[in-house]
């Protein structure tokens, strides 16, 4: 139970972190959270709880895959956000993201990778 605790202590702390720097500067906010803190993370308890390298390994590999097309979100979002507000941009931006993972599954499908 106390890993667990700490596991989900350091997890949000590191997301306390990143919007309080963002308050401060919009530009190290946004550096760091480009950062794959999250995944660095994760790929830390993975080893810690002694998963399979092939396990970590795989994590790593489908979280690459994953992240492209979650990019077009960051170019929607402040482009929407003084237009229609934080709800309706944030609700199009999830939008986005589903329909572009979707696209990319199938498109990378043709390589031999499958994300769905």
């Amino acid at each position: 139970m106390t890993w667990i605790f700490t596991k989900y202590l350091l997890t949000a702390g590191m997301v306390v972190l990143i919007s309080e720097l963002a308050k401060r500067s919009d530009r190290l906010g946004g550096f760091i959270a480009a950062l794959p803190l999250m995944t660095v993370l994760t790929l830390c308890w993975l080893y810690f709880e002694n998963q399979s390298d092939e396990k970590i390994a795989q994590h790593a590999y489908y979280t690459f895959w994953y992240v492209i097309p979650t990019l077009p979100m960051f170019l929607l979002f402040p482009a929407l956000l003084p237009r229609i507000g934080f709800w309706l941009t944030l609700g199009a931006s999830i939008v986005l993201t589903i329909i572009c993972v979707g696209l990319f599954a199938f498109i990378v499908r043709n390589i031999g990778v499958e994300l769905l």
